[in-house]
């Protein structure tokens, strides 16, 4: 617990680099007391609205909660929304340096409407298409220009266009040369990409999936998983070791919701985190909290078991408040401080 708290009280010094799909998180609250007449659905009395960053954008908001200095990467639509993410963004005193913009692109904005304390519907506004060659060659250059200033990167691939092949395989190449920490919260499609990063953080389902994937697309059977789905422990077991294998990682943390978490770790040693949640109201952005806090704790010297445990605790904060949320380090080292008996369980 000392050593976790220790690692802890140094994340104000860190610097990192969160590069990905930035998302404006759009919240509607109000109140249901009757059913529309024109169709069966609840008409929800709207009385307020807030916004919050999602997407690469709550991990940036995750790693500033904690104290440390974060610089967003990514591209935004010339629209309304794009500026009310980049206030939002200011408020939080998130680095925005980054943030290139592509005026025929959507920023990408999910609307949620809340009625009392349950979600009633989701709407999406995005772009899903790549980035122009012009603007990904702004990014790529904006990587190879500042990342003597960060010491870890973080990539935050939701599949909306920012992350693609030759940036990930420029910024895996100069972390590698600068002997920086670089870590991918993965989209299954993309998994062959992220050769030789330091970490990647998969849930159960993106596991299946790009078990599957990489068995389409691998020609030296190098994996040998029965079936595509992972019910056990022991199918996890399998299927996270052969990726960590092949993909050269030095760890992967699979996140399994109230089932706790996973660590792989190149070595071979396994090692199961039971789950720290003692409610969950809401477990939207809890894997944005995961990859911010265990990079986080990487970048201060931490083992990646001892991340893995200080991104637990994170996660169990989180998954217990109302809509994307974020926690800080004294709320982090009091709930160590409260719950050390897991530290050894």
């Amino acid at each position: 617990m000392k050593k976790l708290k220790n690692i802890i009280s140094r994340f104000n010094k860190a610097k990192i680099l969160v590069i990905g799909d930035l998302i404006l998180d759009e919240y509607i609250w109000g109140q249901v007391e009757r059913i529309s007449p024109e169709a069966p659905v609840p008409v929800v009395w709207a009385d307020r609205r807030t916004y919050v960053p999602g997407g690469a954008a709550n991990v940036a908001s995750n790693i500033r909660g904690l104290d440390a200095k974060v610089c967003l990467l990514g591209a935004v639509g010339s629209d309304a929304n794009a500026k009310t993410l980049l206030s939002e963004l200011k408020k939080r005193g998130i680095g925005t340096a980054g943030i290139f913009v592509e005026p025929k692109r959507h920023t990408t904005v999910k609307t949620r409407v809340i009625a009392g304390h349950q979600q009633m519907v989701r709407v999406d506004w995005e772009h899903t298409h790549a980035l122009t060659a012009k603007l990904n060659s702004g990014i790529i250059s904006f990587i190879r220009r500042n990342l003597d200033n960060f010491d870890a990167v973080i990539i935050e691939d939701y599949g909306k266009g920012v992350v693609n092949s030759s940036l990930l395989e420029e910024v895996i190449r100069l972390s590698h040369k600068d002997k920086k920490v670089v870590t991918v919260d993965p989209k299954e499609e993309n998994f062959q990409y992220y050769r030789g990063v330091t970490s990647i953080t998969p849930n159960r389902k993106e596991l299946e999936n790009a078990i599957r994937n990489l068995r389409i697309k691998d020609k030296t059977n190098s994996f040998h998983v029965h079936d595509d789905r992972l019910d056990t422990d022991k199918d996890i077991d399998l299927a996270a070791s052969q990726i960590v294998k092949y993909l050269n990682l030095g760890s992967m943390l699979v996140t399994l919701g109230e089932n706790g978490m996973r660590l792989f770790e190149k070595s071979g040693r396994t090692t199961h985190i039971p789950t720290v949640a003692q409610e969950v109201f809401d477990v939207s952005g809890a894997g944005d909290t995961v990859i911010a806090t265990f990079t986080l704790s990487l970048s201060c010297d931490a083992t990646s078991l001892e991340a893995a445990h200080i991104a637990n605790f994170a996660a169990g904060i989180v998954v217990s408040k109302l809509g994307t949320a974020v926690t800080s380090r004294k709320e982090l080292s009091e709930r160590i401080a409260l719950d050390k008996w897991m530290l050894s369980a």
